[in-house]
């Protein structure tokens, strides 16, 4: 069963933005989409919002996401958000496949 899950990243003075420009020019983003089961990580910016992005992020299944989550990369994105002082929204939807 397939996961999307929507984060909404909130901050000041561009800082979410930011934020996902440094997650990309790191190569964290990239490693991500590599990592086994994903199967979308992209950076959207709201146009009612310039202090907000949206990631929507895709995984295989439960396990994948679990997988991803464990990894070391997660404590260089907490870092990451730390650094630019960011508030986070959640949202996570499963795909059930019906026939």
């Amino acid at each position: 069963m397939a996961l999307t899950v929507n984060i909404y990243y909130t901050g000041e003075g561009g800082n979410a933005r930011k934020f996902a420009e440094e997650m990309t020019k790191s190569g964290l983003v990239d490693q991500i989409r590599a990592e086994k089961g994903n199967l979308r990580y992209e950076y959207f910016l709201p146009l009612d919002d310039p202090e907000t992005v949206l990631l929507i992020d895709a995984w295989e299944n439960d396990q994948a996401l679990g997988f991803h989550h464990k990894s070391p990369m997660m404590s260089e994105i907490a870092t990451l958000r730390e650094k630019y002082r960011l508030k986070m929204r959640v949202q996570k939807f499963s795909e059930i496949n019906q026939g």
